[in-house]
């Protein structure tokens, strides 16, 4: 794997990195360094890589970026019962062109999704996860996307792409990829009736900071269809980052976002992570703290994977059949882990996206509304969508 664009690891963290403790983090990790070069990365299933691009974000302002504080931080926190190994490759440096940048992270993401390394990237704006998204072009056939966001980021796909735009260029750009869109957290007078509007057309999926907050645990089954997840730290509240980042007095607390981390993390699916807006200051502890501790939370998720999604045998499942209405639904549960799908059917006289039967993740709570008669509304926005 070459991946000599991108820049080692400071000095400043490595040298910080030789003052913590023996069981931390920072002693775990290989680093990529300039006397040791990037590290060999044969058994590695998580990378960090730091992207230093914000050229792209609307109030851009010429300042310019480092990860040094959240490695600190990270590097000093003790590691959980963990069986990955963990790389960090250090950053990729702004290229002559955003497009430059677009394409050194494109082909890193590639190539370590190929080789079922999961990155954790830090930007830099989130327009970033175009590049993201286009690295799975030879990847994936479809590729479902939650956004952790105040904003839809939807904007006009007839611009110059931004930070608050990018959605719309990952929607109608080919090569057509994009089989679901969530996001988890909007704050409706920051979009939009437009838009607010269009993401209920298009059949994706919207979920407000109120929803979210009153039941955390609604993030499980929408991670567990995602393959890309992208957090915006706008969608934290003031309190609880320093003051080069403070947005908005509403936001997910610190507890939650580190939930929303470890359910991405739990997911088969999820095969890259980013984390997106991250001003620098002289006075930013805080927000270290926060990222350092949403990556461990992540980590650890992805050190609680569990296999359950294999119904090719009888005795790892039940299966429930729900009749609503019209509709014969039909739910799944892992005796496993105790989680829930639904079939989402294949119907073989129209263009179906998927040209199967697909199992949709669900919650126990959907198949008790579907006893009562009530059809599950991400059913009914999947199958609209796979019938398209």
């Amino acid at each position: 794997m070459n991946f000599n664009f991108l820049s080692p690891v400071s000095d400043a963290v490595l040298a910080h990195n030789e003052l913590i403790a023996q069981q931390a983090l920072g002693k775990k990790i290989k680093i990529h360094s300039h006397q040791k070069g990037i590290p060999d990365l044969e058994g590695v299933q998580i990378v960090i890589i730091g992207v230093k691009e914000n050229r792209n974000d609307v109030n851009y302002i010429g300042a310019e970026i480092s990860f040094d504080s959240i490695r600190k931080t990270l590097y000093t926190l003790f590691p959980g019962n963990w069986y990955t190994s963990i790389a960090d490759l250090g950053d990729i440096e702004p290229g002559e062109t955003v497009e430059d940048t677009y394409f050194a992270l494109r082909t890193a993401i590639t190539v370590l999704v190929e080789k079922d390394i999961i990155p954790i990237i830090l930007g830099g704006s989130q327009d970033l996860t175009y590049a993201n998204y286009r690295a799975y072009d030879s990847v994936l056939p479809m590729v479902n996307i939650v956004n952790v966001d105040t904003n839809f980021d939807l904007g006009d796909a007839n611009l110059p792409i931004k930070n608050n735009s990018y959605v719309g260029k990952v929607i109608v750009e080919e090569p057509y990829n994009l089989f679901n869109y969530s996001t988890i957290g909007y704050q409706t007078y920051f979009n939009s009736q437009e838009e607010i509007d269009l993401i209920e057309k298009l059949y994706f999926e919207a979920y407000r900071l109120g929803e979210i907050s009153s039941d955390i645990n609604m993030v499980e089954p929408l991670m567990r269809d995602a393959h890309i997840v992208s957090v915006d730290l706008k969608s934290v509240r003031a309190a609880e980052v320093s003051d080069n980042q403070k947005y908005s007095p509403n936001g997910f607390s610190g507890k939650e976002i580190c939930a929303i981390g470890r359910y991405a993390g739990i997911s088969n699916k999820v095969s890259s992570f980013g984390i997106y807006e991250y001003h620098n200051s002289k006075n930013d502890s805080a927000t270290s703290m926060l990222v350092a501790q949403m990556i461990w939370y992540f980590v650890e998720g992805v050190n609680c994977r569990v296999k359950d999604d294999d119904f090719l045998n009888e005795k790892h499942y039940q299966k429930y059949n729900v009749l609503v209405e019209e509709d014969d639904l039909t739910f799944y549960k892992s005796l496993k882990t105790g989680r829930w799908w639904i079939e989402i059917p294949f119907l073989p006289d129209v263009n179906n996206k998927l040209k199967k039967h697909t199992l949709l993740p669900c919650m126990h709570a959907d198949y008790v509304r579907a006893t009562q008669g009530e059809i599950p509304e991400r059913w009914y926005k999947a199958y609209r969508k796979n019938s398209f």
